[in-house]
């Protein structure tokens, strides 16, 4: 049997279950979800974009891939709104400094996300653990509001988390956020995976446990950077390995059948490799990492996420 704790890189699959932890359970405390809209004509920081829809929008590489243009070219300001949700276990202490997991895309985590820790507490197998479940700006990909938040390499969206998020929630909820940077996590799906990673390398002194699913560990920058000029693809091409080992612990997952799986290296676009790369890497630096390998997934795969989430937790919390 594989050991649910130990680093290194692991297979899957190919047929997948819900684990027994996604269902409610009698007699297990539930926690409560608390909810609140925040609106872009209240953020310093994300006023608000939309893509522009015209003719260098529209550029594709020869391999299909939407070229990057400068900001002017490509975007206009556009109001949006985000829900934010946000789960407070039952055996939270009012008072106490609650540890916390960030989600990004929150409303993928809204029916999974509290379930699966209401039964983890109880099992004493995690902390209690407040879940924040952010919303994105809207939009996907180059010239979106969510291709800004999330495949942006800098310290931008950890600020905006920092700065604007969790003063809402602790006033929102009455709930004390510890600032220590080891109880405090970040998670995703796609960008939203190369969004939580980003939280941690730019921010190591606020975020040091990840959870990436389906890692958009590739070039879909925008706009373009010339210090990054290939978008996350250079975490694992040129960042990870010329820096110092960072106090990160990271779990992190793919599908064989994720997106673009066939396309050569030098479209810096392929899914798959991608986030085998970021594992050779993590093995090479010595980072505690876990790496799945998901047989037959698909790119953000429900029937994995399913199976794998309660684990994944387990896993990151175990020091």
């Amino acid at each position: 049997m594989t050991d649910p704790f130990a680093n290194g890189d692991f297979t899957i699959g190919p047929d997948y279950a819900p684990a027994s932890e996604t269902v409610v359970k009698p007699g297990v405390p539930a926690g409560k979800v608390h909810a609140f809209v925040m609106e872009s004509r209240d953020s310093r920081i994300y006023p608000g974009i939309k893509r522009l829809e015209n003719e260098v929008t529209r550029r594709r590489d020869a391999h299909g891939n939407r070229i990057a243009a400068a900001e002017p070219e490509q975007s206009v300001a556009g109001p949006y709104s985000r829900t934010v949700w946000v789960y407070v276990p039952e055996q939270y202490q009012a008072g106490t400094k609650a540890p916390f997991i960030v989600a990004q895309d929150g409303y993928l985590y809204l029916n999974r996300l509290p379930r699966v820790l209401d039964n983890l507490i109880a099992q004493g197998r995690v902390p209690a653990m407040v879940a924040i479940m952010v919303d994105n700006g809207g939009g996907d990909a180059q010239g979106s509001e969510r291709g800004l938040e999330y495949d942006t390499l800098s310290g931008r969206y950890s600020d905006f988390i920092e700065t604007e998020v969790l003063p809402r929630v602790a006033a929102e909820t009455g709930v004390t956020l510890t600032d220590d940077p080891n109880a405090r996590a970040v998670m995703g799906v796609s960008s939203g995976a190369a969004c939580a990673f980003t939280m941690a390398w730019y921010h190591p002194e606020r975020y040091r446990r990840v959870l990436s699913y389906s890692g958009t560990y590739v070039n879909q920058q925008s706009p373009v950077n010339p210090e990054t000029p290939r978008g996350a693809w250079e975490y694992h091409a040129t960042l990870l390995p010329a820096a110092e080992r960072k106090p990160l612990r990271l779990w992190l997952e793919v599908g064989d059948n994720d997106l673009h799986p066939d396309d050569p290296e030098e479209t810096w676009h392929n899914w798959p490799l991608a986030n085998r790369r970021m594992a050779a890497v993590l093995a090479a630096k010595g980072y505690p990492y876990r790496f799945t390998l998901s047989q037959g997934g698909r790119h953000a795969d429900p029937r994995v996420l399913d199976q794998t989430l309660p684990g994944a937790l387990e896993w990151l919390w175990r020091d």
